[in-house]
């Protein structure tokens, strides 16, 4: 079986690390992980293959920014015929304390863009994603300013743990399933 794990954030080193790229980050530490190797895909993102308990597994970051996520998505998707319940977004949530994983099945995109466009683009709300927390927001901070911001040294602990965390659970959800991960995880 074959699946897709979809990082989504914003191309830029100027966003790099700031906590709206918590999707690319979970992507990352899994490819480092996992030993893939990023390529070009059809100047939409950067793809790597790999094999994690005996799938073939495709990671991808998009390159178009957030709110355009779902066309590098749908695009991988589709070249390699792997179903929307087979695809798996990471991605930040600022209603969710840093650090704290998330994983569900399906849903709405809860407000998140790059998720909207995901949802858009494959035509189903049946996406299993699994959700990083980067908050609470300040209470006088721009929403936007916010989730652009760079995440302060003081926050650099719990977020490495979180990302290991993170591929832990994608290890999990690909040699145990999704429940499994869910019971674990959340």
């Amino acid at each position: 079986m074959q699946h897709l794990l979809a990082g989504l954030g914003n191309p830029g080193t100027s966003y790099e690390h700031t906590r709206h790229n918590a999707g690319f980050m979970v992507l990352d530490a899994a490819a480092k992980r996992w030993g893939a190797e990023w390529k070009t895909w059809q100047n939409l993102g950067v793809y790597a293959k790999v094999t994690v308990a005996g799938s073939d597994v495709f990671l991808i970051k998009p390159s178009t920014y957030m709110n355009e996520s779902g066309r590098a998505v749908s695009s991988l998707a589709r070249f390699y015929k792997i179903a929307p319940q087979n695809c798996l977004i990471c991605f930040d949530d600022v209603s969710l304390e840093l650090g704290k994983l998330r994983i569900r099945k399906s849903g709405s995109a809860g407000g998140q863009k790059g998720m909207k466009s995901v949802i858009e683009q494959l035509g189903t709300q049946d996406i299993p994603r699994l959700r990083l927390g980067i908050g609470p927001k300040p209470e006088k901070f721009d929403l936007a300013n916010f989730v652009l911001s760079n995440f302060p040294k003081a926050d650099q602990p719990t977020l490495d743990g979180a990302l290991t965390r993170a591929v832990d659970a994608l290890e999990m959800i690909l040699s145990q399933g999704l429940e499994k991960a869910m019971n674990q995880f959340n």
